[in-house]
C-alpha cells in the first residue's frame, strides 16, 4: 500500500508527538510518522469486517482514540496559551463522548457508538478530521471568550 508522502497539518505534528512520547521501549522508533499513524488509526473494510459488531473495547484503543483530542487540546493550547482538559467516559461497550474544554467553553464534543470500531480510512481522513476540530475549537473559542 503505497500512500503518497503529505504534509502534516497541526494537529497531525501534535498526534506524532503524543505516539512516539509513549513508545517506552523504542519499538516504533525504525517506523516512519506515517507507518505509526496507519498502524494506529487506519482501517480498511476488510479489517473492519473482521471486527465483531458488538464487542467489548480494550483500554489500549480508548487511550489511541483520547490522545487524538489530547492533540486538539495541545495544539490549542500552543497557540492561546490557554489550557484545556480532555475529559473522556466510555462503557466497556464502546458507547461513550469524549470534551474538550477550556474556562467554560466547549471546543470539541465528540460522541462514540461501537468505538472498537473506530478507526479512518486513509491518513488523509485522519489528517482532515483532526485539522476540522482544532479550527473548530479556534472559532467555537474566539465566538464564547467575550461571554466568559
Amino acid at each position: 500500500m503505497s500512500q503518497e508522502v503529505i504534509e502534516f497539518n497541526p494537529f497531525t505534528q501534535e498526534l506524532i508527538r503524543q505516539l512516539r512520547a509513549t513508545d517506552q521501549f523504542g519499538n516504533w522508533a525504525k517506523l516512519s510518522d506515517e507507518e505509526i499513524l496507519t498502524k494506529k488509526y487506519v482501517k480498511t473494510k476488510e479489517d473492519l469486517k473482521s471486527i465483531p459488531i458488538i464487542a467489548d473495547i480494550d483500554e489500549m484503543l480508548i487511550g489511541e482514540i483520547k490522545m487524538i483530542f489530547k492533540a486538539v487540546a495541545l495544539q490549542f493550547e500552543r497557540k492561546t496559551g490557554v489550557m484545556c482538559n480532555v475529559i473522556m467516559e466510555m462503557s466497556h461497550e464502546g458507547f461513550g463522548r469524549c470534551v474538550v474544554i477550556t474556562d467554560k467553553i466547549v471546543l470539541v464534543d465528540k460522541y462514540f457508538k461501537d468505538a472498537h470500531r473506530f478507526s479512518f480510512r486513509t491518513l488523509e481522513s485522519l489528517y482532515a478530521e483532526g485539522e476540522k476540530y482544532l479550527n473548530n475549537s479556534f472559532e467555537t473559542y474566539n465566538k464564547f471568550k467575550p461571554c466568559i
